[in-house]
C-alpha cells in the first residue's frame, strides 16, 4: 500500500477475521490505533486478540498494560476463547502489567506527567522485544486530571512516545457524550480510529464497528457487524463483495430424474442459486430435501438451515415419503441447523453462515424458508442480507437452495421475499396448489433458469409414500 506521497505504507495483520479486508491489509505498523465505544462492546477483546494472534501467527511478542483489570481476571475472561495468556507469559511472548491508579493520588500541581508509565512500559517492551502493545483503557490513566491543557499535553506525549518506540499500539477508550472518547482528543491524534457499538433493536442485539478514519490508507467506510464467540472476534465485510465470481459448467442433479429432464442440460449448474417458492403445503421443503440427499450421495457436504421445523420433525416427516436423512446426518455429510429466525438479527445470521462456511466447507447450503426472515427485519434489510448471502455462496461456488412462502392469492410479484430474491436467483421454481372438480392439484412451473432452456408449462405431481411422482404429459 502507498501513501499519497508515494511512500510505502507498511501494515500488520489485525489478527481478527475479516478486519484485514476492511482495513485493506491490517493496522498501520508502528502507529497508535484507537478503539472506542461504550461498555460491553468488546474493546478489550479486540486488543487481546490482536496480541495473541500476533504471537501465535506472526511470532510478534506483545505487551498488555491494563489500568482496570488484573492479570488473573484478564486471563480468566479470555480462557473460554482458547486464549491462554498465562502460557504465553511463561514463554516470554507476552507481558501483562496491571497499573493501578488511584484518583486521589493524582495531584493537580502542574507537574503530573507520564514519565513513570514510560519507564514501566519501556522496560516491558524491551524485555521481550515486543512489537505489539495494548493500553486498556486510557480513561483510567487520566481519570483524575482536570487541567485540560495538561491532559492534552500528556496524551499527545504518550502517542508521540509510542510512535517513536516503533510499536503498533491499540489504545481503548470509553465513548463520550458528544465525542468518540471522553476526552475528545485521542481520535484526532490517532492514525486509525475504530468505533465499536453494541445496540439492541426490537429486542435483537448486534455488535457493529466502523472505521472512522485511517490516515494514509483507503478503507471500508460502512458499518460492519462482528461476532464474539468461542473462537474470538470475527468481522464479515459483507458490503464489499464484487461481481467477480466464477461460473461452473458442471451440471448437478436436483434429486428427481423427472425434474432434471425439465431442463435442457438435465439438471442445473453447480454453484447456482435456486429459489423454490409456493404457498403453504406445496412441497417446498420436500424439493429442498431431495436436493440435499442427492448432494450427499455425490459425497458432498450439505448445510441445512431449518427455520420452521426441528431436526427430529424434519427427519420424521421426510422419512414418511421415502427420504431418509438419518444415514447422512450420522456420517456428517448432512448438517442441520434448526432455530427460529428471531434467535438473532439478520446480520448475525449472515455472520454465523460465514463462520460455518469457513469451518464446514459445505458444497450445498439450504435455507428453509427465507420468508421467515421478515420477522427480524424490514423489506430493505432482508433484501440487503439476501443479496450478500447469495453473493457469498456464489463466491465460494456453493449450491444454494432458498425456499420462500408466498401469499395465498398467488400474486408473487407482491410477495416481499420473492420480490427480493427472484431477480437474484439463477433458477426459479414455483409450486402451486389448486382445486379442480373437488380434486386437489399440485403443479410445478419453472419460471426461469439462466443459461439453459427449460420446460415452459406447469407440471402436475403427487406426493406419495415413495416421494414426488410427476404425471405423464
Amino acid at each position: 500500500m502507498k501513501t499519497q506521497n508515494g511512500q510505502i505504507f507498511p501494515k500488520i495483520s489485525t489478527g481478527i477475521a475479516g478486519l484485514d479486508e476492511i482495513t485493506y491489509g491490517g493496522f498501520p505498523e508502528g502507529r497508535p490505533i484507537l478503539i472506542c465505544g461504550s461498555a460491553g462492546c468488546g474493546k478489550t477483546m479486540f486488543g487481546i486478540q490482536f496480541l495473541v494472534k500476533g504471537i501465535l501467527d506472526h511470532d510478534e511478542p506483545g505487551v498488555l498494560m491494563s489500568f482496570e483489570e488484573s492479570r488473573s481476571d484478564l486471563a480468566k475472561n479470555v480462557k473460554s476463547l482458547g486464549f491462554d495468556l498465562e502460557q504465553l507469559v511463561k514463554e516470554d511472548k507476552l507481558r501483562i502489567d496491571h497499573v493501578k491508579i488511584e484518583r486521589s493520588e493524582i495531584e493537580e500541581t502542574g507537574e503530573y506527567d507520564l514519565d513513570g508509565l514510560f519507564i514501566r512500559l519501556n522496560h516491558a517492551i524491551d524485555s521481550i522485544g515486543a512489537k505489539r502493545v495494548v493500553l486498556d483503557t486510557i480513561e483510567s490513566l487520566f481519570g483524575g486530571v482536570e487541567n485540560l491543557g495538561l491532559l492534552r499535553s500528556e496524551i499527545r506525549r504518550l502517542f508521540r512516545w509510542l510512535k517513536d518506540k516503533g510499536v503498533t499500539t491499540i489504545i481503548t477508550g470509553e465513548r463520550g457524550k458528544n465525542t468518540l472518547t471522553r476526552q475528545g482528543l485521542e481520535e484526532y491524534i490517532s492514525d486509525c480510529v475504530i468505533l465499536v457499538d453494541f445496540r439492541v433493536i426490537d429486542q435483537i442485539a448486534t455488535r457493529r464497528l466502523r472505521i472512522v478514519k485511517y490516515r494514509g490508507s483507503t478503507h471500508g467506510t460502512n458499518e460492519y457487524p462482528f461476532l464474539i464467540d468461542e473462537n474470538g472476534i470475527s468481522v464479515i465485510p459483507v458490503t464489499s463483495l464484487k461481481l467477480d465470481y466464477k461460473s461452473s459448467e458442471k451440471i448437478v442433479s436436483l434429486g428427481i430424474e423427472a425434474l432434471d429432464n425439465l431442463f435442457s442440460k438435465k439438471g442445473v449448474y453447480k454453484g447456482s442459486s435456486i429459489l423454490i417458492s409456493g404457498t403453504a403445503g406445496t412441497s417446498k421443503t420436500i424439493l429442498a430435501s431431495y436436493f440435499a440427499i442427492e448432494s450427499c450421495k455425490r459425497k458432498e457436504k450439505v448445510l441445512y438451515f431449518s427455520f420452521e421445523e426441528s431436526i427430529d420433525q424434519l427427519v420424521r416427516n421426510m422419512k414418511t415419503i421415502g427420504i431418509d436423512m438419518e444415514p447422512f446426518i450420522e456420517d456428517g455429510s448432512l448438517i442441520i441447523q434448526a432455530s427460529r429466525p428471531s434467535l438473532q438479527g439478520l446480520e448475525m445470521h449472515l455472520l454465523v453462515l460465514h463462520k460455518l462456511l469457513k469451518e464446514l466447507k459445505p458444497d450445498t447450503v439450504i435455507i428453509d424458508p427465507i420468508s421467515s426472515l421478515i420477522c427480524v427485519g424490514n423489506t430493505s434489510e432482508v433484501r440487503a442480507m439476501l443479496v450478500r448471502l447469495i453473493d457469498v455462496l456464489k463466491m465460494n461456488e456453493i449450491n444454494a437452495i432458498l425456499t420462500s412462502l408466498t401469499t395465498e392469492n398467488g400474486n408473487h410479484t407482491k410477495d416481499e421475499t420473492i420480490e427480493v430474491v427472484s431477480s437474484l436467483a439463477d433458477t426459479w421454481i414455483n409450486l402451486e396448489n389448486s382445486q379442480l372438480d373437488g380434486r386437489r392439484k399440485r403443479s410445478l412451473n419453472i419460471i426461469k433458469s439462466r443459461g439453459m432452456g427449460h420446460y415452459n408449462n406447469p407440471m402436475e405431481f403427487e406426493i406419495t409414500e415413495d416421494g414426488i411422482v410427476f404425471q405423464e404429459q
